[in-house]
């Protein structure tokens, strides 16, 4: 098949955020069908191409894949009208491209929901097979989240969800939560995949020259959260954790966060004015960097804001990031992750808002080494058993396969 594959924040393992539709895109290629690529320039994100862009785009092969990538900056620092404006320009073009390049099926995931409207339009406009790939249910966790208010938003919002699911031959979530609520809109659940994220066992699980900032001992219990410094990502938490840490006098725990994002200079300024000197900012690394910080790594920190939306409803790449290195999760909502961790013993489940419990978590890790390493080793079992991006990758190409029988 020859697919069209929409992606506005696609990235190749060069980039410094998340690789899910260059490995998916990849493993078409590999079982022989040809992928265009269509993505915009994401703050973080590389797409591999360097030639200058002629007229608002650039095109190129990057590993096998056609990649188009448009001339629309974005960055989750970006204000919230320069956010919908960039989505709205994508969509627009991205309609242009589904109505006039050659392709037998078309794939589009978000974020953002603007993502389904070329696949809207390829569908009834071309009578073209469509799948949507979930991997937040949109309206509702912005609603929950409180970041959009006005109903009118909410309201096309969620016509444009309708629509997408229903235009769809097929559909794929990426969590539990996300499945539910896709059929929770009428959607017959055998139109719907679970394919959640994955672990890079090929990057994670390789040999690496470990390293750690140096403001850290190779002693010290190294906790590190690696992701978008947002507010869905509830990051005071973990400088509550810190102050905690800071009373208990335990100066041999260090809380270091790594990435960018909107919130990271009022973090950066509350670690300063409150003395958190346990808590170490680094700027975002590629998967190869990130991949030598996790082999020094004590523990991985998965943080969500407590929202009941974000229990079920997502699907985090640094959980898999971890479990791949092999590295114990401290979990600080409930959840399917918190099942998943519990059932499997390879870290913490600590309960939302609480810096007692956090602190509680990371003591515990630093007083027996020999337990965490034990969590660890389950946590690379479970990456490998039921995680891996190969497993994960060929159910992907399986789905898109179907949708032609």
């Amino acid at each position: 098949m020859n697919i069209l594959y929409f992606h506005q924040h696609f990235s190749t393992p060069q980039g410094a955020v998340g690789i899910r539709s260059y490995e998916m895109a990849c493993r078409l290629v590999a079982r022989g069908h040809q992928v265009t690529m269509v993505c915009g320039s994401y703050g973080g994100g590389e797409t591999g191409l360097a030639l200058p862009f002629v007229n608002g785009r650039r095109r190129g092969r990057v590993d096998g894949i056609n990649v188009i990538e448009f001339d629309l900056a974005y960055s989750n620092t970006d204000g919230f009208v320069k956010r919908a404006l960039t989505f709205a320009k994508f969509a627009l073009r991205s309609i242009g491209l589904a109505m006039t390049e050659r392709y037998d099926l078309l794939f589009a995931t978000t974020t953002p929901l603007t993502a389904g409207i070329p696949g809207i339009f390829s569908r009834w406009l071309r009578g073209k097979p469509f799948v949507f790939e979930v991997r937040d249910l949109w309206p509702e966790l912005p609603k929950a989240m409180g970041v959009i208010r006005n109903p009118l938003v909410l309201g096309a919002m969620s016509v444009l969800e309708w629509a997408s699911y229903r235009s769809a031959h097929r559909l794929i979530g990426l969590s539990p939560g996300i499945v539910d609520g896709i059929a929770h809109r009428g959607v017959a659940l055998e139109r719907i995949a679970l394919v959640p994220n994955g672990c890079d066992l090929s990057i994670f699980a390789a040999e690496v020259e470990p390293w750690r900032p140096e403001q850290i001992k190779s002693d010290d219990l190294l906790a590190v959260f690696a992701g978008t410094h947002g507010v869905a990502n509830g990051l005071d938490s973990l400088l509550d954790a810190a102050a905690e840490l800071k009373r208990r006098n335990r100066s041999d725990i260090k809380l270091l966060l790594i990435g960018d994002g909107k919130l990271k200079p009022a973090l950066q300024a509350r670690a300063l004015r409150e003395g958190l000197d346990n808590v170490i900012f680094h700027e975002p690394v590629n998967k190869a960097r990130l991949a030598g910080l996790m082999a020094s790594t004590d523990v991985g920190l998965q943080l969500l804001a407590n929202i009941p939306a974000f229990y079920f409803g997502t699907s985090p790449n640094k959980f898999f990031d971890y479990i791949a290195a092999g590295v114990p999760v401290l979990n600080n909502y409930p959840g399917w992750l918190a099942g998943i961790i519990r059932d499997n013993q390879c870290g913490f489940s600590v309960e939302p808002e609480s810096a007692s419990a956090f602190a509680d978590a990371l003591e515990l890790a630093a007083s027996d080494r020999t337990a965490l390493k034990q969590m660890g080793w389950r946590a690379t079992e479970l990456a490998k058993r039921e995680f891996s991006r190969e497993l994960l990758a060929n159910r992907f190409v399986d789905w898109l396969e179907g949708t032609r029988s």
